[in-house]
């Protein structure tokens, strides 16, 4: 089991730059390394949406059609952290960001959320 902790959301004008931080806290006798991890978001009246996922070693990166270019997705194994660094913010970027872990190609584990608020 892991139990995930988002943070670094906030308010910032459209055009700027945010990094979201994710903090995993891995059960006893697991390693941050056994799972893989994502990025999601969710706006208010819309459906969950990917925003962005990396695998166990950070090579591996895939991002959702509409942050592609503008978010980069990164982790830390020896901190266990991961991070989500966002460029060129628009305002349909406000959302709701959600970290999520997943083990067995399923997401299992959520954090409870940061906000980001994107105005013009």
């Amino acid at each position: 089991q892991v139990q995930l902790v988002e943070s670094g959301g906030g308010l910032v004008q459209a055009g700027g730059s945010l990094t979201l931080s994710c903090a995993a806290s891995v059960a006893s006798g697991g390693t941050f390394t056994s799972y893989g991890l994502g990025w999601f978001r969710q706006a208010p009246g819309k459906e969950r949406e990917f925003v962005a996922a990396i695998g166990w070693s950070g090579d591996d990166t895939a991002y959702g059609d509409s942050v592609k270019g503008r978010f980069t997705m990164t982790r830390d194994n020896t901190k266990n952290m991961v991070y989500l660094k966002m460029n060129s913010l628009k305002t349909e970027d406000t959302a709701v960001y959600y970290c999520a872990a997943e083990e067995v190609g399923r997401y299992d584990y959520w954090g409870q959320g940061t906000q980001v608020t994107v105005f013009s």
